[in-house]
């Protein structure tokens, strides 16, 4: 039987949130949605309880049994910025909300690059016949192809 992932990336004042099925023996995975969660205008506190509820009623809701979450990245220029450390903050909301709900952890495009085939990231998120074979259901948005990419670095080495 298919479990119910949530594959996430976190940018300052937005969550991408792709809800997949993924089979038990090989084969596609079934792409369900592709939803982004907007921070509300107004006060950070308010807004992160905002999209902590969201995002942990959407979890619940759909059956969700697994999350993963894009991790911190290190910045080039090798200080943070503030939009780094806004998009930390969300990230920890996102991180603590679905952990009340389902399995959540994390993985970094580094480490997916590192681990998972012979190309980087990047690579597999920008070649469209990969993700033909290895993807099917709803359109994906092509933004939304890290989320998702998070899903298979986990479920498929």
């Amino acid at each position: 039987m298919p479990k119910r992932w949530l594959g996430l990336t976190v940018g300052g004042d937005r969550v991408v949130m792709v809800d997949v099925d993924v089979p038990d023996e090989d084969g596609p995975i079934i792409i369900n949605a592709d939803v982004t969660v907007r921070l509300p205008k107004g006060s950070r506190p308010a807004g992160y309880a905002s999209v902590a509820q969201e995002i942990s009623d959407y979890a619940r809701e759909k059956g969700i049994s697994r999350a993963v979450v894009k991790g911190s990245a290190v910045s080039q220029q090798g200080r943070p910025t503030l939009a780094h450390l806004e998009s930390a903050e969300l990230r920890g909301v996102v991180l603590s909300a679905l952990s009340s709900v389902c399995d959540t952890e994390t993985v970094t495009k580094a480490s997916i690059s590192r681990t998972f085939g012979e190309r980087k990231a990047d690579d597999y998120i920008a070649d469209n016949d990969f993700w033909d074979e290895r993807f099917d259901g709803n359109e994906l948005r092509s933004g939304s192809r890290e989320a998702a990419f998070c899903i298979l670095a986990k479920c498929r080495k």
